[in-house]
């Protein structure tokens, strides 16, 4: 097929760069975006734009808008870019029954290497090392006695199954860690993916994160396209890449290539796709990590050490090009395919601060200078532009710079990368550039000496000075008033530092000036004082109300920054006067989430955890309570009373007399019919439970039989729901209970009425 259209279902710098490649091909492009998102770049540079209804991220996540907007385009194939839906077979599968081509890998291969679990069994099954860990998403029980049987040294690493980009991730040392890291972990994933499911895994200490770009076409041919060094982490988010790999061996650098092209080749993939290892480089060791089936934030690098456009490579295979036709047939070739052609470093520039301590802050503002660096080798992909308001229910990511040198030095990539950050101009608002900038410089970057925990153990001592970076460039424009300069850069003499000193003050006293002038006031009434946001984020839990006793370190409120959630808590004991946040609203850092009066409370000191009442229900936990009981037939008089009229018995009955009491592990419980309908969600709730599938997994006879042997799989239509018709989940969720009855060979129980 040849695109004619080609919708791009994303935003940001990615967005950008997918309308380019598309230019330069002669596709015909167009960006959708939210209403709060209507300024973006990504909008201009695209060749048409199409409205998304709603706001923030759910607007990008939203299939039936998404296919909506390409089929009134006229577009003929959607590219995904990373993040939102690049990794859903969902969202694959509806564009291709609408008969739009998916620009990536297939609806399968989506959903093998979307289940981490099922991603760690395929490599298994290709002959890949893969560390200890859990062959199922687990339970909190399985995860207590998983770490139970570590070593005594030993660190276990709870995983999103649905993960990705650090969210619903935790390394936990300590038994009492657990339970807290679990809760959190469970929330970020049930925020970031729609599913909670967590698997385990032994934590493999000083490892460094090696990932090999694999690429393959529609016809059954896969390569590899050489290797990247991605342990430049912090809490799992990378932020420094480089390819090739520095420091490695070659031996076991071709034994890695090796074990990614033989999982690439065992499950058939098609498009791009990164295989991503844990390695030991001292011990020559390696394990599989996981699979990430989309194009990665980190392609650029590849893409200047070898000089192949990896986005142009990804829709060409999707009109049906073979390897063959794009010169790439023999790239893994270690004799006569593509070598790297020196080193090429990423840096990732965010709209945050790092504090002393080490603590990151996000930040944001109008942007009021935007000039990004150039010269021999230097690359920007941003989407910055003088007059843009950044907006905080996005990621932070806003550009990246990418130096190449072709030298067969690193220390000549490291030297041109910090150039490059140095020319950068940003004002309006504080970057990471800094941060950046004194990683570049540290002796363990270029000796070699990285891996997945060096950032975190480092932080503190590379966020020292790192207020204001300071500009090594003469712009052509006129000078500005010293008023008006930015904080990201200016016209200073680089060579002069009592001009560097001066103007290092300046910059400290208007920033100063500005926090004092925007501070909050934490005066609240009767009394009290406010409890300030520590960081700028979006609040997903307020666990207390006005006139609740707290005691001092009771949780408060669960505010999400920086992919991760942060449990806040009381400062002092006493009676909340006002809770001044709700569910969803973006805190700036600093404003007050609640106001608490100081006072004597009714229950004991000594502790919050310990004088807490254990019946409390958090606000989270009773809604999740309240949804669950909406599927029992109990809280469900009018359906089961018309199924008594026919003499008939309920869904549930059926099931829960034949499957033991007590074993019945319902998958997607919570599920609902199709919003299309108009119909409100509390509606929904109470009329579609389980989008009328109800399934799980169960034993029968489990007193005559071992669990292994009494498990079985147990599905019922649900006849009272829709008469029994298939919604927007029930499909998948028959699907996939079919697939796990054939991987574990499980007799399924199919109670088949309804439509």
């Amino acid at each position: 097929m040849s695109i004619e259209g080609l919708m791009i279902a994303n935003r940001g710098e990615i967005a950008v760069r997918i309308a380019r490649a598309a230019a330069d091909l002669g596709i015909r492009s167009v960006g959708v975006a939210p209403e709060d998102d209507a300024k973006s770049l990504h909008l201009r540079v695209a060749d048409e734009q199409a409205a998304l209804p709603g706001r923030g991220v759910a607007a990008y996540l939203d299939i039936e808008a998404l296919v909506e907007a390409a089929r009134g385009a006229g577009c003929d194939a959607v590219h995904p870019g990373y993040g939102f839906l690049a990794e859903s077979g969902a969202f694959a599968r509806a564009c291709g029954e609408a008969g739009i081509e998916f620009v990536g890998p297939t609806p399968h291969l989506l959903d093998l290497f979307g289940d981490k679990v099922r991603a760690r069994e395929a490599a298994a099954e290709a002959g890949v090392p893969v560390l200890a860990g859990s062959a199922e998403p687990a339970t909190l029980e399985q995860a207590r006695e998983f770490f139970a049987a570590l070593p005594a040294d030993g660190a276990l690493m709870i995983k999103a199954v649905a993960g990705g980009g650090g969210r619903g991730t935790r390394i936990v040392r300590e038994a009492e860690e657990l339970e807290p890291a679990w809760e959190r972990c469970a929330s970020e994933a049930r925020t970031a993916f729609g599913n909670d499911a967590l698997y385990l895994e032994q934590f493999a200490a000083n490892a460094r994160h090696i990932e090999v770009q694999v690429v393959g076409d529609q016809h059954g041919a896969v390569t590899h396209l050489r290797e990247r060094e991605c342990s430049i982490q912090r809490r799992h988010q990378k932020i420094i890449e480089i390819a090739p790999a520095p420091h490695l061996e070659e031996g076991l650098r071709g034994r890695i290539l090796e074990a990614a092209l033989r999982l690439a080749r065992d499950v058939g993939y098609s498009s791009l796709g990164t295989i991503e290892f844990l390695v030991d480089a001292g011990a020559g060791e390696f394990w599989f990590l996981e699979a990430n089936a989309r194009l990665q934030v980190e392609h650029t690098v590849t893409e200047q050490v070898t000089g192949v456009d990896l986005v142009q490579t990804q829709l060409r295979i999707a009109q049906g090009e073979t390897l063959d036709d794009l010169g790439l047939a023999d790239a893994a070739d270690a004799r006569n395919g593509l070598r790297p052609r020196g080193y090429a470093v990423q840096t990732r520039v965010h709209t945050e601060t790092l504090s002393a301590d080490g603590s990151v802050r996000p930040t944001g503002g109008v942007l009021t200078a935007y000039e990004q660096p150039s010269g021999p080798g230097v690359r920007t992909d941003g989407f910055g532009y003088v007059g843009y308001e950044t907006n905080p229910s996005y990621d932070p990511l806003l550009a990246k710079v990418i130096a190449h040198s072709p030298s067969a030095e690193f220390g000549d990539a490291l030297t041109r990368a910090s150039r490059a950050l140095s020319e950068f101009r940003i004002e309006g608002l504080q970057t990471n550039i800094p941060f950046l900038q004194n990683v570049l410089a540290h002796p363990d970057v270029a000796g070699g000496g990285v891996h997945t925990r060096w950032l975190d153990e480092n932080i503190p001592a590379l966020a020292e000075n790192g207020a204001t970076p300071r500009a090594r460039f003469v712009s052509s424009e006129p000078e500005p008033a010293a008023e008006d300069r930015g904080l990201a850069g200016a016209q200073v003499d680089s060579n002069d530092p009592l001009a560097l000193f001066a103007h290092d003050q300046a910059v400290k006293e208007r920033q100063t000036a500005a926090v004092e002038e925007e501070r909050p006031d934490l005066a609240g009434p009767d009394g009290s004082v406010g409890l300030p946001a520590p960081i700028q984020g979006t609040i997903v839990a307020v666990l207390v109300e006005e006139g609740d006793e707290v005691l001092e370190g009771q949780d408060l409120v669960v505010l999400e920054a920086m992919k991760m959630e942060h449990v806040i808590h009381a400062d002092r004991d006493g009676v909340v006067v006002r809770v001044s946040c709700e569910v969803g609203d973006v805190m700036r850092e600093g404003f007050p989430l609640a106001f608490v009066k100081e006072a004597e409370v009714s229950v004991e000191a000594g502790g919050a955890a310990e004088a807490l009442d254990l019946d409390f229900i958090r606000g989270d936990l009773a809604e999740l309570n309240e949804r669950r009981a909406y599927i029992h037939d109990e809280n469900r008089p009018d359906a089961v009373m018309r199924r008594r009229r026919t003499q008939q018995r309920t869904a549930r009955e059926n099931i829960y007399d034949i499957v033991d009491e007590g074993t019945f592990k319902e998958f997607g419980p919570l599920v609902l019919a199709a919003q299309r309908m108009r119909r409100s969600e509390q509606w929904l709730r109470e009329r579609t439970p389980a989008d009328g599938l109800i399934a799980g997994i169960g034993t029968v006879n489990g007193d005559l039989f071992p669990d292994e042997q009494a498990r079985c799989i147990a599905i019922s239509y649900d006849y009272t729901v829709f008469a029994g018709t298939q919604g927007r989940k029930n499909h998948y969720k028959q699907d996939r209970m079919f697939e796990l009855a054939h991987r574990y060979m499980l007799p399924v129980l199919f109670f088949t009425e309804g439509g």
